[in-house]
């Protein structure tokens, strides 16, 4: 039981999506595995750590010491849909997105209720620009887990790629009574406001989706994911020299990431014509490369 409590809070630091906050979840893993060294589940979760630190910071991670930590999680547990999904974001790393696609149906096989098979397939196929198959996953995680806020206001960016007006709306005002509802459990969570700022954007609150763009940078300053996050959200509201500035701060120590992401993200068309655009989607292939 103790292990598992271990589990639980590495899930939910993990899902803060910061850099401290993916090495803060990889401590828990870790504990719960020196309580219980054959637990599949905290195996996988160590490989999930691993993956965001590769895909969103700098950190010396690479694709093959995730993929070997997914498999041992696998070698513990071949029918767990955890290690699955984890080995599915293991081959999204390395750019292998078919292989990676079998693990992620073959972890809903086994769970069609596992959140991280959903989520983790929703992110790779926004990688390949699959949006409405993206979309699809992300409607499946929110079913799933329905108090999670991270799932809805993405949906709220691609409803409005797909120009789904009405889905917008709907999905704007479930995502920030959830967001909001983090911010009162977890003040600290740079990411439910800066993903929060967006759905209240879409609901025309505009002074506040600038006050929870600002709370999440003051959060998380030098957090990559929250640079980019403030940078769509001030895409959106007009502010097109700012959010510039922020890509430009946050690619300095981004992951690949961004270069697989910044294309299929429709909250950046205000910035699209821009030649500082092109620069900048230059720069995150290239950095992207590099890394692969």
């Amino acid at each position: 039981m103790e292990a598992y409590n271990y589990y639980l809070k590495g899930r939910e630091l993990l899902y803060r999506d910061s850099k401290s906050g993916y090495m803060a979840a990889r401590q828990m893993f870790i504990k719960a595995i020196e309580l219980d060294p054959s637990y599949a589940r905290a195996y996988a979760g160590i490989a999930d750590c691993d993956t965001f630190l590769y895909l969103r910071t700098t950190e010396s991670v690479s694709p093959e010491s995730i993929l070997a930590m997914s498999e041992k999680a696998l070698a513990l547990d071949s029918n767990l849909a955890e290690a699955h999904a984890s080995r599915g974001a293991a081959l999204t790393t390395a750019k292998r997105y078919d292989e990676a696609a079998a693990e992620f149906e073959k972890a809903i096989g086994l769970d069609p209720n596992c959140f991280e098979a959903h989520l983790f397939y929703a992110r790779a196929c926004v990688f390949e620009g699959k949006i409405e198959d993206a979309i699809a996953q992300f409607e499946r995680a929110a079913a799933v887990k329905p108090d999670d806020y991270q799932c809805m206001c993405l949906l709220v960016q691609f409803y409005r790629g797909l120009g789904r007006e009405q889905d917008v709306k709907e999905a704007a005002r479930k995502g920030v009574k959830l967001a909001e509802r983090q911010l009162i459990l977890h003040p600290d969570d740079a990411r439910a406001a800066e993903l929060g700022a967006a759905a209240v954007r879409e609901l025309g609150d505009l002074d506040r989706a600038r006050e929870w763009t600002a709370r999440a940078r003051a959060l998380e300053p030098n957090s990559p994911p929250t640079q980019y996050n403030a940078a769509c959200n001030y895409a959106q509201l007009g502010d097109i020299d700012k959010a510039f500035d922020l890509l430009e701060q946050g690619l300095k120590n981004a992951g690949p990431e961004w270069g697989r992401w910044i294309e299929h993200d429709s909250t950046l068309e205000p910035l699209r014509n821009d030649p500082r655009y092109k620069r900048l989607v230059e720069e995150a292939h290239k950095r992207d490369s590099a890394r692969s």
